[in-house]
């Protein structure tokens, strides 16, 4: 792929993940109460002022300013870095950025973000479809970068030999 072609399949699918977490959130939201009951999870609306495990409770500004910070610094590597990223890193930045874009703009819209999902199997915090999409991705993106090193290992290996 181009630089320009990779540039646009981060931007495309980023915006079509913000598009699909806002979309699926509001459905959620809006019909939460009419929602069957599943064995797996609850489906209740709580207002998370604070960021992952309501740590840093009614630190709004913070969250904003490092989320606005974290997006940038996203970009600038990518663009920066785009030759010798693959398309399916591209396609998992797109959907972390996505979701860290996501919550910041319910931080900024609502003043909290609007979580929904309580696991009834585990004592876990309620998340919302953003944190899943952070989650993902950060899981899958580790998942290529210690895959990457073992291959740049195994090669640097046979060149000495």
């Amino acid at each position: 792929m181009s630089k320009i072609s990779k540039i646009s399949y981060f931007f495309i699918s980023g915006i079509f993940f913000i598009i699909f977490d806002n979309y699926f959130s509001n459905i959620i939201l809006e019909n939460i109460q009419n929602l069957p009951e599943n064995p797996v999870f609850d489906l209740i609306f709580v207002q998370n002022t604070g960021a992952a495990f309501s740590i840093l409770q009614n630190s709004g500004a913070f969250l904003i300013g490092f989320s606005i910070f974290a997006i940038l610094g996203i970009i600038i590597y990518l663009i920066k870095n785009i030759e010798r990223i693959s398309a399916m890193s591209i396609f998992w930045t797109a959907l972390l950025t996505a979701g860290i874009f996501c919550n910041t703009y319910e931080r900024i819209t609502f003043g909290f973000v609007r979580d929904f999902f309580k696991l009834n199997f585990v004592n876990f915090p309620v998340f919302n479809i953003s944190d899943i999409f952070i989650n993902v991705s950060v899981f899958a993106i580790v998942i290529i970068i210690i895959k990457n090193e073992i291959i740049n290992r195994r090669r640097n290996r046979r060149k000495k030999n």
